[in-house]
């Protein structure tokens, strides 16, 4: 069969035998334009299987004449849609909280807390800004990450990074005072 038959009887059947050898002389060449566009192998790759994987869906619905022309735009299409979702994600890189994570874990000498240090803390957070305060409460207390904070509160992920860090060093220098009495 050419490849217009091929077509015509992947999408009269699904046979997924068929679309296979429709679309493998051409996966080098998605490949070239999936890294084009993506810059990274592996992603380049993935974005080559999970085209194949859409025209399962698109070539029983739509009417292609040159198969060749139409892959290639649809392909370069699916790479622009991943850059751009791309952008829309907001990435948190975990090395901004790696080093004091490993502080914590590594400290040898646990400082243990009675009901009189609780009630200090809950005084400091007290004297925290609105931001601060509810940042820093959500990011400890309820454990979420700066995205999940930033998608509750309506504050944009530097704003809440920036809370959670001037919160905890005011409340640091709050507890270290009122330890030493003032």
């Amino acid at each position: 069969m050419n490849e217009k038959e091929l077509l015509q009887y992947y999408r009269s059947t699904g046979n997924i035998e068929a679309l296979g050898k429709l679309y493998a002389p051409y996966m080098s060449l998605l490949y070239g334009v999936c890294f084009k566009y993506l810059q990274d192998m592996e992603r380049s790759q993935d974005a080559v299987m999970q085209v194949f994987e859409e025209l399962v869906d698109k070539l029983r619905v739509h009417e292609v004449e040159n198969f060749k022309s139409w892959l290639h735009v649809y392909t370069k299409n699916y790479c622009l849609m991943q850059l751009r979702k791309d952008k829309r994600s907001n990435f948190v890189d975990i090395e901004d909280n790696l080093y004091e994570s490993e502080q914590q874990l590594n400290q040898h000498d646990e400082v243990k807390w009675g009901e009189n240090d609780f009630e200090k803390l809950e005084g400091c957070m007290q004297t925290l800004n609105e931001e601060q305060e509810q940042c820093v409460r959500l990011f400890y207390l309820e454990q979420l990450c700066y995205k999940d904070i930033a998608e509750r509160t309506g504050y944009e992920l530097n704003k809440v990074k920036s809370a959670i860090q001037n919160g905890k060093r005011n409340l640091k220098i709050c507890m270290e005072n009122k330890r030493n009495g003032k």
